[in-house]
């Protein structure tokens, strides 16, 4: 069937107003118009959908079934056009645990001062990609290295590899700091499909310690709190997720985590150099006054 939403508009505004002449008033077209839109949506669809009465038109049964459900297609168009509008005018930034730590805040007051037509909107999704692949956002933060060539990216910055562990933990409770070989003796509780830790980090492949996997940060907090494990993370989940319960603290031998922002190759998103810009220049802070 071949109809179009121009002939759906025509339709519904006719059975609404109940007359060609109002319809076209309606539309800004000539009734000849209105005439020939439905007649050609009649067409399209093979029933009779209006009748011509003394006063105007009116539906046939067959009008009567189809006209709610050209009101949901027509609201569902709406809808999209509303979709379509708002998206040029916001930059979906997603991540898959945390955003920037403790640079979040100073990113968004940033991007503000320098945009008032694009609106930054932090995401979070639970993938690889952080919700990239799946087209829910524009661009993404990541801390693993995306081996699929569609996406492009870039370090930003890096940042300290953390440990954590429960705050009663009697071994760890009193300490500044805490080695890899000393986690090496715990159980780990690992993310596998976006975290940042694996077997790998541990040269010593007779002193690793036993993993127990986890679906997401929430419930990587959960296994730590209940005593089932430790987690190594990067030092912005520490800013974005503080719990009760939970003491984060520096790995002094733990490899530090590249920060990275990526996108879609064939698709550069509108503000993309001044987000690279702002980032790289909030991670390169720290390390000037240092």
């Amino acid at each position: 069937m071949d109809w179009n939403l121009r002939e759906l508009r025509c339709f519904v505004a006719a059975a609404e107003l109940g007359s060609f002449t109002d319809t076209a008033a309606q539309l800004q077209v000539s009734q000849a118009a209105v005439s020939r839109t439905i007649a050609g949506l009649e067409t399209a669809i093979g029933v009779k959908l209006l009748r011509r009465v003394p006063r105007g038109c009116e539906l046939t049964a067959a009008g009567q079934q189809i006209l709610p459900q050209a009101r949901i297609v027509l609201a569902e168009a709406d809808r999209f056009t509303d979709f379509l509008s708002t998206r040029r005018g916001t930059l979906r930034l997603g991540y898959a645990w945390a955003a920037l730590g403790s640079h979040t805040v100073q990113l968004q007051r940033d991007w503000a001062a320098r945009h008032d037509t694009i609106e930054l909107q932090l995401l979070r999704y639970n993938s690889p990609t952080a919700g990239l692949a799946e087209g829910l956002c524009d661009a993404a933060i990541l801390r693993t290295s995306l081996e699929d060539k569609r996406f492009e990216q870039v370090v930003i910055g890096l940042e300290r590899r953390l440990v954590a562990f429960p705050s009663d933990d009697r071994q760890w409770a009193r300490r500044r700091h805490v080695s890899m070989r000393e986690i090496a003796d715990r159980t780990v509780v690992i993310d596998p499909r976006v975290g940042t830790t694996s077997s790998d980090l541990w040269t010593d492949p007779g002193h690793r310690p036993n993993f127990i996997e986890s679906n997401d940060v929430d419930s990587w907090l959960d296994a730590i709190t209940a005593g089932r494990g430790v987690g190594t993370t990067a030092d912005a989940t520490a800013h974005h997720h503080p719990r009760p319960g939970i003491t984060y603290r520096p790995i002094k031998d733990g490899p530090r985590i590249a920060v990275r922002l990526a996108w879609w190759k064939d698709h550069r998103p509108d503000g993309m150099g001044d987000l690279l810009d702002i980032a790289t220049k909030l991670y390169a802070e720290p390390r000037r006054r240092s």
